[in-house]
């Protein structure tokens, strides 16, 4: 079952002439409410500045559009701060000389967790078990008669800072969102009286927002209350099996046809997937992948696989293989283009170590590739050689997303070591979670080893506990390496992680400088560090020489 809530909101203008509170709720369709969740949002506009209730409407407005357009793999608070940010730079540029200033409270919930983004006065709080919790910090001045002054809001500074709190929902709980016209009223005490007292939301916002009224605020009053009636799924595998509940494929022979698709050949059988070449109506030649009919009641291979699916639709590009957009099909399975060529596995084992020119060439590829994956929040875990492909058309491809893992979106068992170990990193072996860092380490192992035929620690085999010491320099191997390329991949294939690069795009513009490029790894020659020192010393010298000289030729 998907996360299911019910919510309710109530706002009124009491003594002012108008409105400038707004609230805001997106309840998107399943599929992107799955990766992206359910919005929820209060915004008071500040009555002192150009246009608070304008601030507040779109400030809102342009947060419900938006988050909905960024990459569906980004971390809820990343997304959330990146459009609060744009929106403090158009406040800023659109106010006539006057501020337009708003507060802001943006609450996400997703499958099992929630992720609040807060910055002004609003209040947010849990209500759980008959108990009130606030989450939120009023940002006003604490000095005496400065309480309702404003220190942080929308539009107010240049560099806006927003506080963000994240955590897991509980079944049964709400959260109530206020504008301070209601709480600086009522008071938590009085708020906590209403919530018990009235069980249905809709009376209970109501019932919020005209207490405060009654009680002499002067202020506009708003309240959105979310319960949280069912939780969510722990990952987007979950989430997309809930929403797509197929049945396997039955076994498929060549010359087949399966839904529109023509069977050519089995090419591949292992216990975790089956691989299918079919061709289309235009006989282009496709990869079919599914799972054995042993799996079919297995869940975590069938949200694996729908995973795989979502994650590779999310990067689409030159380096990974096109998805088919068909939505047609009946059966747990899904399509990607066939394309021509040799994985770097096959490819070093007909031709052995790769020549320099070639190796740069493909080391680049390979960079911009993973880089563009850590930009979309995605991590590869499975980066070796055997998943590389060098097509004919000449681009390289990166191949099997069966162990990707998108932080907030997918599962991972704490029992389980993905990947191949002689490229999984050293921290991963001690059970730190996956991280860009993690993906960079097997980028280095298999530039080291196309290069070498060698692993930088030596082969690790499987169920092995191995110690990571300083790497074997690549030199050792290809003693036609310059000096700049070995410290290059040392660094890459470093035990420890805060000694390697930090992002793909920094190795890359390693490489391309090439050269030109100290890395600072390895102490410079005494000439080059203190080159006066060095001839001081050479002068001092022949002067010693040329004197012996002398007191010899004077004792002849």
């Amino acid at each position: 079952m998907g996360l299911q809530l019910s919510h309710a909101q109530a706002s009124a203008t009491g003594p002012r002439p108008e409105n400038q509170d707004a609230l805001r709720r997106v309840t998107p369709a399943p599929a992107l409410a799955a990766s992206k969740g359910l919005l929820f949002a209060i915004a008071d506009g500040v009555s002192q500045c150009a246009d608070g209730g304008l601030a507040a409407r779109s400030s809102l407005q342009a947060l419900a559009l938006d988050y909905y357009a960024t990459p569906e793999t980004w971390a809820v608070a990343e997304a959330l701060e990146r459009l609060l940010i744009a929106q403090n730079r158009w406040l800023q540029a659109n106010g006539g000389g006057q501020p337009l200033l708003t507060t802001l409270s943006a609450l996400v919930l997703r499958g099992r967790r929630f992720t609040l983004a807060h910055v002004g006065d609003c209040r947010v709080y849990r209500w759980y078990q008959q108990q009130l919790q606030r989450i939120s910090e009023d940002h006003v001045w604490e000095q005496p008669g400065m309480q309702h002054v404003l220190k942080r809001a929308l539009g107010l500074d240049q560099h806006l800072v927003v506080d963000f709190r994240d955590g897991e929902l509980r079944q049964g709980e709400s959260f109530l969102m206020l504008s301070d016209g209601v709480w600086a009223t009522l008071g938590d005490t009085a708020i906590a009286a209403i919530l018990r007292d009235q069980l249905d939301l809709d009376s209970a916002v109501n019932t919020l927002v005209s207490a405060a009224h009654l009680a002499g605020s002067q202020d506009n009053a708003s309240a959105l209350l979310v319960r949280v009636d069912a939780l969510g799924e722990s990952s987007i595998g979950d989430a997309l099996l809930h929403l797509q509940r197929w049945p396997l494929p039955p076994p498929l022979k060549p010359g087949q046809r399966f839904e529109g698709w023509q069977i050519e050949a089995l090419i591949s059988h292992s216990q975790q997937s089956l691989l299918y070449r079919v061709r289309d109506e235009q006989q282009q030649a496709w990869l079919l992948k599914t799972l054995p009919a042993v799996l079919h009641d297995d869940l975590p291979a069938c949200q694996a696989l729908l995973s795989e699916e979502w994650l590779l639709r999310r990067v689409a590009g030159r380096h990974f293989p096109q998805v088919h957009g068909g939505t047609s099909r009946q059966h747990l399975y899904y399509l990607m283009r066939e394309y021509p060529g040799l994985t770097l596995a096959q490819l070093f084992h007909q031709n052995g170590p790769l020549p320099l020119a070639q190796w740069q060439t493909l080391a680049e590829h390979l960079l911009r590739a993973v880089g563009l994956l850590h930009r979309r929040q995605i991590l590869h875990r499975d980066i070796k050689p055997e998943n590389l492909l060098l097509g004919d058309d000449g681009e390289l491809r990166v191949l099997d997303f069966g162990l990707a893992y998108c932080p907030g979106l997918s599962a991972d068992p704490a029992h389980l070591l993905p990947g191949t170990p002689s490229f999984i990193a050293p921290e991963a072996f001690s059970g730190e979670p996956p991280s860009p860092q993690q993906d960079l380490y097997a980028v280095g192992v298999c530039l080291y080893y196309l290069l070498s035929g060698h692993y930088p620690h030596g082969e690790i085999e499987a169920f092995q506990r191995p110690r990571f010491g300083l790497p074997v320099s690549p030199g050792r191997y290809r003693p036609d390496l310059p000096e700049w390329l070995e410290q290059c991949l040392e660094r890459g294939v470093s035990a420890n992680p805060a000694q390697r690069y930090e992002t793909a795009e920094e190795w890359l513009l390693v490489l391309e400088q090439g050269e030109r490029r100290s890395l600072s790894l390895r102490p410079l020659p005494l000439l080059e560090r203190e080159p006066l020192k060095v001839w001081r010393g050479v002068a001092l010298a022949a002067l010693l020489l040329n004197l012996v000289l002398l007191l010899l030729l004077l004792h002849q």
